[in-house]
């Protein structure tokens, strides 16, 4: 049962890891990719803490995290996606 925990431990440090990149990215394709590795390993952690605990609302709570990850993906994919197709059309013009 402690590895449950140690690699719960062990995915939350990673998850720091990647805020670092999310913080520091040089593009924002970066910074998207390290949100959503972020969502993944907080989500990871809490899954193997639930099963150390023994308690459901933490796998509640991560189902709850992973969905917020898909909207958040989405979303901003979709920003960035438009924010290209704007880029490209003001420069056809000049």
């Amino acid at each position: 049962m402690t590895d449950l925990l140690i690699f719960a431990i062990f995915f939350a440090l990673l998850a720091f890891i990647c805020v670092y990149r999310l913080v520091k990215g040089p593009t924002a394709a970066d910074r998207m990719v390290a949100g959503d590795n972020v969502d993944i390993l907080l989500c990871c952690a809490m899954i193997l803490f639930s099963l150390f605990s023994g308690r459901g609302v933490y796998l509640d709570i991560a189902l709850i995290c992973g969905l917020f990850g898909i909207i958040d993906t989405i979303a901003v994919g979709r920003y960035l996606d438009k924010k290209g197709r704007f880029h490209n059309a003001d420069s056809d013009h000049h």
